[in-house]
Formats: structure tokens, C-alpha cells, sequence
């Protein structure tokens, strides 16, 4: 049934003092941790790579030894999902709306609502982070994992035991990512903690731990090493409001591997119907979030 009169039925008086329901909207977050790629393929995809492993010592007038174990290791898939809605409204509850300017037919905030489908599509790569996804293939693992393979061995982008928010577990999360991430060969790579990333609930943590000169919760005169710590925390902290749980919180590194792929932007159009005179509108959107290098993030689940 379209939008009809006994829709809007107090809209078609004289005398209303206000009409409600337009708020400002969250601003947008998600390209905040996610790459935006382009893309003309039906499902886009990208490979994770092996190079050559480490030397081997090689005695005086002996063979060196020859390493023929490069190549392709795991593909990534970004497969693409479509967006749409649209509504329809008798020109009848058109022509009788005295009140056009607060309740717009043809603006009933259909891109407000796509801006938000979007974040909770990008809030869920980190939400839905411990649950492996087949259809985005990869590593075989989940994004967080203990036990991210590569030849010879495997490496963690989680913690074993989940750790909540502080001081030391953010130092200690922030070394992991340093000390832990390798290449698929094993071979230590130049990987560092870039952002924190935390729900509502834990914003005033994230500024104490973040935002003070000495160390954070003490009454000691040294100085927060969290803010200097391979590196630090050169783009501070960001708030996802989409993130569902009160107590998982995320570092993303220097490393690539948080993309959103678009295939077709938002699009909207409005025309009459010339049979019921309804006014119709939609609005269309096709685009992926995914990863294609886990190392991109390390995640803590606890749940408290």
C-alpha cells in the first residue's frame, strides 16, 4: 500500500505547532578504517603471495640451495550485495500536505537511510570478526584468529584468552602486533599499531589511555610509553557506533587489508506513475566490505 491521506492524516490541517521526525545523523565512519576501491567485476578478488623464505649457510665449495616454494597462497573474495528500497505515495497525500516543507514526498530520507545500512555492513567485517566466512574464502580462518596459517607455522591477529581495555593490555596488544605478524614465508614484517578502535561504551577509556602526557591511572610521574610505543598510536582512536558489543575493541595497523569495494554507487530516481498517479521513488546501491590481509587489524573479544 503506498503512503496514502490516513498516513499524514494530521498533515492535511491548518494549526499544527511542529512536525518531528528529521534528526541529524550519525556522520560517516566507515571510511575511516576502510580503502574504497573501484570496482567492474560481479566479484572482485585478490591473492596473498609467497615470496622466498630465509638463506641457508652454505659450506665452502658446496651446492647452494634453491628455494622453489614461491607462489600463490590464499584468494580473497569481495562479493558484492545490492541495496535498495524506494516507497510510494498517492498524489492525493501530495496536493493535500500543508506541510511539504517538514514532510517532503520526494525527500523522505531514503539516502540517510543507505548511509546507515552502510556502516552496519562495514561495523560487521569487525562485529562478525571471530566467525570464518566461506564465501570470502582466504585463509580458511576467521579475520581474528590464533592460528592465521603461513608455510611452516601459524600467527595471531587475537589473543588466545580475550583481554579487556587498559594500559597494559593495550601495550601489550600494540607489541603483539610488532613482535607476532609475519609474512607467509615467516619472515618478520615491518607491521605496527596505527588506531584504536572502540564501541560507545569505551570511549572515555580510549581518551584517558590516549589523550594524557603521563602514565594513565597512576600517580606516577612517567610518561604514557602507549603514546610512543613502536611508534605510538599515530591516528589516535575512533568511535564505531555500530559496533555491537560493549567490550571487543581493535587496532589497525599500517598495513592495507580493511577494503570496501564499490561496484555501483548510490543512485536514486522518482517518477509518476501514469496509471495510479503514485508518486514512486528508490534509490540503489551495490558495493562489498571485506579483507584481503588479516594483518591489517589485531581484535579482543572479552565480554566484560
Amino acid at each position: 500500500m503506498p503512503i496514502s491521506l490516513a498516513s499524514i492524516r494530521s498533515e492535511l490541517l491548518p494549526g499544527l505547532f511542529d512536525v518531528r521526525g528529521s534528526y541529524d545523523m550519525i556522520p560517516r565512519q566507515w571510511d575511516k578504517v576502510f580503502k574504497t576501491h573501484k570496482s567492474a567485476m560481479a566479484v572482485e578478488r585478490s591473492t596473498q603471495m609467497a615470496f622466498v623464505a630465509l638463506p641457508f649457510l652454505k659450506d665452502e665449495g658446496a651446492a647452494t640451495q634453491f628455494d622453489n616454494q614461491s607462489g600463490e597462497r590464499f584468494t580473497w573474495a569481495f562479493v558484492h550485495i545490492e541495496v535498495a528500497l524506494g516507497y510510494a505515495i498517492t498524489r492525493k497525500a501530495i496536493d493535500d500536505n500543508l506541510y511539504k516543507a517538514q514532510f517532503n514526498p520526494t525527500n523522505l530520507k531514503l539516502q540517510e537511510a543507505f548511509a546507515q545500512f552502510k556502516e552496519i555492513q562495514a561495523a560487521n567485517i569487525f562485529n562478525l570478526g571471530t566467525t570464518y566466512n566461506s564465501a570470502q574464502v582466504g585463509d580458511g580462518v576467521a579475520f581474528f584468529s590464533t592460528s592465521h596459517p603461513y608455510d611452516g607455522g601459524t600467527w595471531a591477529n587475537t589473543s588466545t584468552v580475550p583481554k579487556s581495555l587498559n594500559e597494559s593490555t593495550l601495550l601489550a596488544d600494540m607489541t603483539n602486533v610488532r613482535a607476532q605478524f609475519v609474512n607467509e614465508r615467516g619472515l618478520r614484517i615491518l607491521a605496527r599499531a596505527r588506531r584504536l578502535i572502540v564501541p560507545p561504551n569505551l570511549e572515555a577509556v580510549a581518551i584517558r589511555l590516549t589523550k594524557t602526557e603521563l602514565r594513565p591511572g597512576t600517580a606516577d610521574n612517567d610518561v604514557n610509553a602507549i603514546l610512543s610505543l613502536s611508534g605510538g598510536l599515530p591516528e589516535g582512536f575512533i568511535v564505531l557506533d555500530f559496533l555491537t558489543s560493549n567490550f571487543a575493541w581493535f587496532l589497525t595497523t599500517n598495513i592495507e587489508g580493511l577494503i570496501h569495494m564499490l561496484r555501483i554507487p548510490y543512485e536514486s530516481d522518482m517518477w509518476v506513475d501514469n496509471i495510479t498517479d503514485n508518486l514512486l521513488v528508490k534509490a540503489y546501491e551495490r558495493y562489498s566490505f571485506g579483507i584481503n590481509d588479516p594483518r591489517a587489524a589485531w581484535g579482543e573479544f572479552p565480554t566484560a
